[in-house]
């Protein structure tokens, strides 16, 4: 499979499963968490198509689109590793859905990055809350959802608590 047809597949499936959490979660009250901004394309999707819920974005610097970046009161900035806790320390486990595209090229890489955000992300996350991620994901407490119509199997996944 080329890098281009991978590339395709995950952001087909990345559409996929954001629309389905949104829909899922649309009567929870709580604020979703962006985690990693990059060009802000999803953080972009996520501000279209959700009402009455804050969107905030966890980067180290924006760099995004200006058409896809969140004001200064919504964007947490520096390393995720630090801001992600401290944001619990601050807010409670309140957000409804949590989007994880943090990533990059390096599958070990990934595996081990995804294990040591794993515990740092569930928390964050209310009953009924979901976690859409670009990557596996490593959660001790939360369920591995199917995938919605449209997506195509490793490319994105669903957890809920």
């Amino acid at each position: 499979m080329s890098r281009l047809d991978i590339f395709i597949d995950r952001m087909v499936s990345q559409r996929a499963c954001l629309d389905y959490a949104i829909a899922e979660t649309a009567h929870m009250g709580g604020p979703v968490y962006e985690l990693g901004l990059g060009n802000g394309r999803t953080f972009h999707h996520l501000r279209e198509k959700i009402r009455g819920r804050e969107i905030f974005v966890f980067e180290r610097a924006i760099a995004s689109h200006p058409d896809s970046t969140p004001d200064e009161d919504h964007a947490i900035l520096g390393e995720i590793t630090e801001t992600l806790p401290a944001r619990l320390a601050d807010a409670g486990p309140v957000a409804s859905l949590i989007h994880a595209d943090l990533g990059g090229h390096n599958a070990a890489k990934n595996v081990a990055f995804a294990k040591t955000m794993s515990p740092l992300i569930a928390p964050h996350l209310a009953p009924g809350g979901l976690v859409i991620s670009s990557d596996r994901m490593f959660f001790e407490d939360l369920e591995e959802m199917p995938l919605p119509s449209g997506a195509v199997q490793g490319r994105c996944f669903i957890y809920r608590r």
